[in-house]
């Protein structure tokens, strides 16, 4: 801390992490290390895979490639902070480390709220209006869908992180947390941050609520689409289609749900610090997954681009 005129301000902050048990500490390491390493592969390896594949250039796998790139950021600015932790005893990070941090991470997290909508949409579109889904998800919407989820995670992300670090800091500088999230960076402020929670409440439900809402409007009129089907192939067909992105859907909303939709979120307990880890870190692992195993076309395209690598490996 730096001595000013009337107090000291803030220039490192303390993150207590996930445990203070060292002994167990090393497996931590190991885990997440793992964690990270096949969310890496797995959601480079979907890219590739939707470049590379003639049969994954539809505006669905577009969307999916997006994603998947929104995973490995948002993966990268939890994990190596987390991993250096279980290895060294100085637990602290900068002001400005802690600003950036926050920041990538709303851009992320706003990204991806913007993005599962988006592929909600496109689903709606493919379920409910077949024969013209190529002209209504053209390769410009496609592009533009990418672009707004980008800005508008940039526009909240400078708003939210401007809002918690506009407030002075002066002391403690103890995070209950693994990484610098809103509600315990301004429970350290010291000055009233009710107008601060008030502005936070307002920018989170002007994320949360259109693209929730967005959700269950696409798939309401998915479920009546497909209870008008006469056929039931035609029935189990549609449904798949959308099963991995609804499997999805609820890992990502389910646990950022829990941890913030609380009577009293600015708790960071071992119960929220157990969630977190879910939808920032394991999350970002399962999703290639999620898309890749309940994936006929998936599955097709991994098996054509392993025998056309196999085939140059002997060639």
């Amino acid at each position: 801390m730096t001595l000013g005129q009337n107090h000291t301000t803030v220039t490192r902050f303390i993150l207590l992490g996930l445990t203070d048990q060292a002994p167990g500490r090393h497996l931590l390491f190991g885990i997440f290390l793992l964690i990270y390493a096949v969310t890496l592969v797995g959601n480079l390896g979907m890219m590739d895979l939707i470049r590379t594949s003639s049969t994954l250039h539809t505006p669905m796998y577009f969307l999916l490639s997006v994603l998947s790139f929104l995973d490995i950021c948002n993966s990268s600015v939890f994990t190596p902070r987390l991993l250096i932790s279980f290895l060294t005893t100085d637990q602290s990070t900068s002001f400005a480390g802690c600003v950036v941090q926050m920041a990538f991470m709303i851009l992320h997290g706003t990204g991806e709220c913007l993005l599962l909508a988006f592929m909600a949409y496109d689903r709606f579109v493919a379920i409910c209006h077949p024969l013209l889904y190529h002209t209504i998800m053209s390769k410009r919407l496609c592009i533009q869908l990418a672009v707004v989820t980008y800005a508008a995670g940039v526009f909240v992300s400078a708003l939210q992180t401007g809002n918690a670090f506009i407030l002075p800091y002066c002391g403690p500088n103890i995070i209950d947390h693994f990484f610098c999230d809103i509600p315990p960076v301004l429970q350290l402020a010291c000055s009233d941050t009710t107008v601060a929670n008030i502005i936070l409440l307002f920018l989170s439900a002007l994320v949360t609520v259109p693209t929730v809402s967005a959700i269950l409007v696409s798939y309401t009129y998915i479920l009546v689409t497909i209870c008008r089907m006469r056929s039931l192939e035609a029935q189990r067909k549609a449904f798949s289609t959308c099963a991995s992105h609804l499997i999805a859907l609820s890992l990502f909303y389910g646990s950022v749900f829990f941890v913030y939709v609380q009577p009293n979120p600015e708790s960071a307990s071992a119960y929220n610090k157990t969630l977190s880890v879910f939808y920032t870190i394991v999350i970002p692992m399962l999703n290639p997954l999620v898309y890749s195993l309940r994936n006929k076309d998936v599955k097709a395209a991994v098996q054509i681009r392993v025998l056309n690598l196999s085939r140059k490996g002997i060639y």
